[in-house]
């Protein structure tokens, strides 16, 4: 058996990972192959193109990356018109992932969309995309099952996958305890994932946290960047600033541990946040041009998956073209200067936490996939499964 999988985001290549231990744990000998990153690489899936280095976000820069995006699906229609895979998995990036489900669907491979775009969020009218091009649906969250059955759409509740991987995130302790000091209290930073995040979001970020430590001198800013390349540009943006902030690549999870509160970018980072019952603020500054457009297809009242879970606003939530360092900074410091209401978000992240961090998503996705493939071996010729 052989199955496609595209990811093109780092949150996506960890996902893809832990489906394909998942699906090879199951199916011994099972073939994986198609675009991603080192973590699914290391999972045991050929890479025809490490497609999780090339996230984007927005419209002029997809426009950028256009040639590239037409190559890499001239390669997945070559793969497969010539090898044809059992099965495709797309994961998250909606985007390039729809081109890649319309030419499975053209081969009439199978598609199942395992981290499914947040249609119900962002111009819901795109379902009949869905409804054409992909077989099956496997929902992240508890709503979206309902949701989409509703409008035609195979689908099934399996979970997020975020919360099979954090379980088993293995801490630094040596690294925390360099850093642990009780009486000043560590504000995190996270910048996201994406070059053009940090490149956004960083400034505003550091302006807060300059706002916060003119308050608060006691108060210590950690920046957990995704990787080197972004160590070095928030490094950059701190020269002659005299702020106590250390920036740091690839101690995400430490980080977060260490915090008593955090400032994010939004993005998947929110459930790591929940998981370990952070109080957080959430940003995303864009372009005015990306913003005016955002608020013609946005139907959700909420950017942060945390609130999306929640129904309503645990997270403070900032969608922006402008500076909002002021106002992120007042909601950081009244967490650290009133402890009754740092405690009781803490109080609510955990019993949201208690309904909705269920492990088992890759399982539950692979079990599906597998069964369905099983079924449709078994089925006729020609008779759906």
């Amino acid at each position: 058996m052989r199955i496609f999988l595209s990811a093109g985001e780092p949150s996506g290549d960890l996902h893809g990972a832990n489906l394909v231990r998942t699906l090879r744990h199951l199916h011994p000998g099972l073939e994986c192959v198609g675009f991603g990153g080192e973590h699914m690489e290391a999972a045991g899936c050929r890479l025809l193109y490490p497609l999780s280095r090339l996230a984007v976000m927005w419209f002029l820069r997809a426009l950028a990356n256009l040639p590239t995006f037409a190559t890499l699906l001239s390669r997945a229609d070559r793969y497969f018109r010539h090898q044809r895979p059992d099965a495709v998995v797309l994961i998250d990036y909606p985007g390039f992932n729809w081109w890649v489900a319309r030419r499975a669907h053209f081969h009439g491979i199978p598609v199942f969309y395992f981290v499914p775009p947040q249609l119900w969020a962002w111009a819901g009218w795109r379902v009949h995309k869905m409804r054409r091009l992909v077989d099956h649906v496997l929902c992240n969250l508890p709503f979206e099952e309902g949701w989409y059955r509703e409008r035609g759409v195979p689908a099934y509740y399996v979970g997020h996958p975020y919360f099979d991987e954090l379980p088993r995130q293995r801490l630094d302790h040596d690294f925390m305890a360099r850093r642990g000091d009780p009486a000043r209290p560590v504000v995190a930073l996270l910048p996201g994932s994406r070059t053009q995040e940090v490149q956004r979001n960083v400034p505003m970020i550091l302006k807060a946290a300059a706002h916060i430590h003119a308050a608060r001198p006691d108060a210590r800013f950690l920046v957990a960047c995704f990787r080197d390349a972004h160590r070095l540009a928030v490094e950059e943006m701190l020269r002659g600033q005299a702020l106590p902030i250390e920036v740091c690549a690839g101690r995400t999870p430490e980080i977060i541990s260490l915090a008593h509160a955090c400032v994010a970018v939004s993005g998947s980072v929110g459930l790591e946040l929940l998981y370990h019952n952070k109080p957080s603020v959430v940003v995303y500054r864009i372009s005015s041009l990306d913003l005016r457009l955002c608020r013609l297809f946005k139907t959700s009242p909420y950017i942060s998956l945390v609130n999306l879970l929640a129904g309503k606003e645990v997270y403070p939530e900032f969608l922006t073209d402008h500076c909002e360092a002021a106002a992120i900074a007042d909601k950081v410091l009244g967490w650290l200067d009133d402890p009754a209401a740092h405690a009781a978000v803490v109080r609510e992240l955990a019993a949201l936490r208690r309904r909705v961090a269920a492990p088992g998503a890759c399982e539950r996705a692979a079990r599906y996939l597998l069964e369905v493939l099983e079924r449709q071996k078994r089925a006729p010729r020609g008779q759906a499964a």
